[in-house]
């Protein structure tokens, strides 16, 4: 059940090598519905050659990998939001979640953990999944070891933004992510036929292969490639990580 609740982001501050298996003739993937309704931020983007496919949402999403943090170059420039990036407040980078999803990001070294919004694209380096802003960076205790292995969840998105007594305060609508079936993206191509092989690699691995046709707004289709289904995210959570493992750093959990 979805409810709207109002946070101020000073809670938020005290929050503390595997082969293929053998293809089969004739690979035949289910191909998902187009989805009706393109959402803000979607539009992919290209960074250094390589082209990024932003998720039309977050429900669901569960990634690990490698966390970094930026701080004094980019104080007081404008962010992919929009937003004028401040070192000092609670923020990240997120190559494709949605923009405005809160998240949770736990250091696996310390396990300890916060709460932080995605306003920002990055990080463009291989191997990291999130950038974190100096002060998120801080109270998860990598500002000395710069870069650290983490769990990215996602929590809730923001729907609406109100500036009271200086600070500008987001409002949540919250959902328990952690019900439903759920599955792991593996890659997204414009070519159906790059996604058809892919597929295929995974056809004697998984019951479940599917291919998810999705269209931006400038009408430009792609092809998402889904692997596995789970009844839990901690099930599917395992499988992304070893999906991760086996030369897919950049899996991640989705919900059907």
């Amino acid at each position: 059940m979805k409810r709207f609740l109002w946070f101020f982001m000073l809670f938020f501050i005290s929050l503390g090598g595997c082969g293929f298996y053998p293809h089969p003739e004739k690979p035949s993937p289910d191909v998902g519905p187009l989805p009706g309704k393109w959402v803000p931020g979607a539009r992919p983007y290209e960074v250094n050659g390589i082209r990024y496919f932003p998720l039309p949402d977050a429900v669901g999403f569960v990634e690990y990998g490698k966390a970094s943090w930026y701080g004094k170059q980019f104080h007081g420039l404008p962010t992919a939001s929009g937003r004028v990036y401040d070192m000092h407040a609670m923020s990240a980078a997120h190559k494709t979640l949605p923009l405005d999803t809160m998240v949770r990001v736990i250091n696996l070294s310390n396990r300890k953990s916060i709460f932080v919004p995605i306003n920002d694209r990055g990080p463009f380096v291989s191997g990291r999944v999130i950038d974190l802003s100096y002060a998120a960076a801080k109270e998860l205790d990598m500002i000395g070891p710069g870069v650290v292995e983490v769990k990215v969840e996602a929590l809730a998105r923001e729907v609406s933004r109100q500036d009271s007594e200086g600070r500008s305060i987001p409002g949540l609508e919250w959902q328990d992510f952690r019900k439903g079936e759920f599955t792991v993206q593996i890659g997204a191509f414009k070519d159906k036929t790059n996604a058809l092989k892919l597929a295929d690699r995974f056809r004697e691995v998984f019951d479940f292969i599917n291919i998810a046709a999705y269209r931006d707004e400038t009408g430009m289709l792609f092809y998402r490639v889904h692997v596995s289904k789970s009844e839990s995210l901690d099930e599917a959570g395992s499988i992304g990580k070893r999906l991760g493992e086996m030369g897919f750093p950049n899996a991640f959990v989705v919900r059907l």
